[in-house]
This record gives structure tokens, sequence and C-alpha cells, in this order.
């Protein structure tokens, strides 16, 4: 299985897949695999979505980096790794979460939004952390911001960002961003996958160049 270091290195985006079933979470995720994006997230908000994880986990694309995303308890994270992810993304520092991910052997993106949340989810053993909500934190400009008092700590803004707006997060300095419905659009419920192939391949094309 691809390692999220991997999957980011070569397309700096996590797809966030979040719906009313999970039925349709694996051919989204392939087609998203297909257009480059190589990470994507099967929030566990999502009804039935442990058992599409376990299966899709058993026969993933080559390339593909599974995680589980809205991890909000220990039980959670045990569950969903036992499941097949290989990554966990909390909404909050929490830290019995990261503690129950490190115990695992996974990486953990739990979210925050101030420094001393930033700084205290990377003391407590976070991977990267989720600058969440970021369409709400002063967009890339916040990015830099932070990355000034804290270079060592890698972000991935999340919530809100729009195809076109990504490459200026990357610019500032984040390691990814995530990214749900200004994505993933209706795939998730029925929508076409023509035009899901279209927002991907626009994002992957985007993206190309923008790390410095």
């Amino acid at each position: 299985m691809t390692s999220l270091t991997t999957a980011l290195a070569t397309t700096p985006v996590v797809a966030i897949l979040r719906s009313g079933s999970a039925a349709r979470f694996p051919d989204v995720a392939e087609v998203l695999c297909a257009q480059g994006v190589r990470a994507v997230e099967f929030t566990l908000t999502t009804p039935g979505v442990l058992d599409v994880l376990r299966e899709f986990a058993q026969d993933l694309p080559e390339g593909l980096a599974l995680g589980a995303g809205t991890v909000t308890t220990p039980r959670q994270a045990e569950q969903a790794v036992a499941a097949g992810a290989r990554y966990l993304i909390t909404p909050a520092v929490s830290a019995d979460v990261i503690r129950e991910a490190r115990h695992l052997g996974v990486p953990v993106l739990p979210g925050a939004v101030t420094p001393t949340e930033i700084l205290g989810a990377w003391q407590e053993g976070a991977t990267m952390v989720k600058l969440f909500p970021a369409s709400f934190t002063g967009g890339p400009a916040y990015v830099r911001a932070l990355r000034a008092p804290l270079p060592h700590v890698p972000l991935v803004p999340t919530g809100g960002i729009s195809v076109e707006e990504a490459p200026a997060y990357i610019a500032a300095g984040a390691q990814a961003v995530g990214m749900g419905s200004p994505l993933v659009g209706d795939a998730c419920e029925g929508g076409g996958l023509d035009a899901l192939r279209e927002r991907a391949a626009r994002l992957v094309s985007s993206l190309a160049g923008a790390r410095r």
C-alpha cells in the first residue's frame, strides 16, 4: 500500500469522501486515483463506511493511499486501522486519538486552527496538522504567517478550498490541501463521474509546479 507521504509527494491533496452512503466511495476513489489524486479519506460519519473501507482496502488501485477521516475516539481509530485505513484524520486536537494512532503505527493529522493548537498537536505526536477550517482562517496568507514561527510543522489546510485556490495554499508553504465537495462534488451521491474526472484533472494540473 502506498504511504501517505509518497502519495502527497506525487500530488499534494487529500480527497475527502463524505456522503449519506459509502456505496459509491470505491468508484469515486478509483476515478480520483486514475487522474492523479493519490490520497483519499473515507469519513467515519458516513453510514456503513467501515465495511466499504475494509472491502476496498483489499484491492486498492496502485499508488493510492487510503485513510479514514472524522476520527474522534481511540476506538474509532482502532476500528478504522483494523478495516484497512493507513492514516487517520481528525476534526480537532484529541490527544487520545493522536496517542492511539501512534500506538497503531499510522500517521495522524489532527485538525487545529490557532498556533497554540497547532503546536500542541505537533508536540503530542501529530504527523501533520490539518488547518481547519481553512476558508475561515485567512487563506494562504494565514498559512504563510504560520510557517514563519512554525516552519517545522507540516500543514494541510482543509475546508472550503476550491480547485482554483488550491495552488496558492501550496505556494504559501502548505504540505498539501484537503478537499471535499469542491473537488468531489455530487459524485458520492450518484453524480456524473465525467465531471469528477474533469475537476480532478484540472486540480492535478493546477498543482503542478505550485510547490516552492
